[in-house]
């Protein structure tokens, strides 16, 4: 068994939120796994374990009995099962970068996204790793469960990486231009990164404007630069609430420039947009309905 498969209770507190108190009682009381003992009598465990209990505190918050949920990850019911990989290596993987982003360890946590980068190839790291991984970060620091640093030092280095690997794709000199941007207000660049690391895997070339940029700078670059395809994005709704005209102004300049394909995504701006549509920016969920309704 791979080293990294083993894990002492401390680190699957660590890894899980939850203490040792808890998991020694569901352990014991729910019969929930049985780790293997080493010669001293410490507990350890291996990724299946960290797993139940992974799966157990998703069910309970979601407002399973403990009882019931352990029952749940027993039978393996596929419904109720919210943490499921389709590759044991990615879901250890995946434990790894949760532990290091717990220390913060940045140096750990960057050496596990390069081996796993290599190891699974570009588009199963981005989409069976990294989004689930940002998504769990996410969720850990809405609860509390991490605090700012936490959040901020594993996100960053996620960016980092991820700007390592756009800057060195090749691509042909030809290939048709994509731009994201952040809209003014939003700080979370990460998941615009992502798309056009995926947009660059379908033949395209890229450029990122950046977090929170002044409307006047994505305007001044779109006509400088004269891309295909713009991809605005709201992880929040803070843009919408700072500024209340933003969409309406970017709208009006979307009119004016026809040739050029504007879409809007991300969780703030498909809330946001339930109730104020843009007439010329299509609202979008996926890059692949990016390029269906462009194609």
């Amino acid at each position: 068994m791979n080293k990294h498969e083993m894990y002492s209770i401390s680190q699957v507190s660590e890894i899980t939120g939850l203490s040792k108190q808890v998991i020694r009682k569901w352990e014991e009381r729910y019969q929930l796994v049985q780790p293997e003992r080493l010669e001293n009598g410490r507990r350890i465990y291996n990724e299946t374990d960290v797993q139940a209990f992974l799966k157990v505190r998703k069910l309970t918050e979601s407002g399973y009995p403990v009882s019931q949920a352990a029952v749940i990850v027993h039978t393996k019911e596929p419904q109720e099962v919210t943490y499921s990989f389709k590759d044991p290596e990615i879901s250890d993987y995946f434990l790894q970068l949760i532990e290091k982003g717990t220390h913060c360890d940045e140096l750990e946590l960057n050496r596990i996204l390069k081996q796993a980068h290599h190891t699974l190839g570009l588009s199963n790291f981005l989409s069976d790793l990294i989004l689930p991984f940002l998504k769990e970060v996410g969720d850990r620091w809405e609860k509390k469960e991490w605090t700012e640093y936490q959040e901020s030092v594993s996100s960053m280095v996620v960016r980092d990486y991820l700007v390592q690997i756009r800057r060195n794709y090749p691509y042909r000199e030809d290939a048709p231009l994509l731009m994201g941007a952040c809209l003014p207000g939003e700080l979370h660049e990460v998941q615009v990164q992502i798309l056009l690391l995926q947009a660059m895997m379908k033949g395209w070339k890229s450029f990122l404007i950046g977090s929170s940029p002044a409307i006047g700078s994505i305007e001044a670059l779109i006509e400088k630069f004269k891309p295909r395809i713009v991809l605005l994005s709201a992880l929040t709704t803070i843009p919408f609430e700072q500024n209340p005209t933003v969409l309406d102004q970017l709208d009006h300049f979307a009119a004016r420039n026809r040739s050029i394909n504007f879409f809007l995504g991300g969780p703030g701006a498909i809330d946001y947009t339930k109730d104020n549509l843009p007439k010329h920016i299509e609202v979008v969920q996926t890059l692949e309905e990016v390029f269906a309704i462009r194609g």
